[in-house]
């Protein structure tokens, strides 16, 4: 019989989420998200976006928009486990 500590104690996996989902954001403004990482010891992500010419996002899940992006557009922020790379959760930021 083959058995391994998994038998023993299953692990849930890691959950991540980002709150809020979906945001509309002017050119020059900011908006703040939070992500929820759950089922592991270690909470903290890595925020990155889809198009750092339309918003950039800081450590803290800060998105901003720069003034000069007055054409519009859609970004994609994810937050990234750190624990489990794998694992990560986004937020779609419509600039107008």
């Amino acid at each position: 019989m083959n058995l391994n500590w998994k038998s023993f104690f299953p692990v849930n996996p890691v959950t991540v989420t980002v709150v809020p989902e979906t945001a509309t954001v002017a050119a020059g403004d900011s908006e703040q998200l939070t992500s929820t990482v759950s089922n592991t010891t270690d909470a903290s992500v890595t925020w990155t976006s889809s198009d750092e010419t339309i918003a950039t996002v800081d450590g803290t899940g800060l998105v901003t928009v720069p003034a000069e992006a007055t054409g519009g557009g859609t970004v994609t922020i994810t937050a990234t486990s750190v624990e489990d790379i794998s694992k990560s959760a986004t937020a779609t930021i419509t600039v107008v």
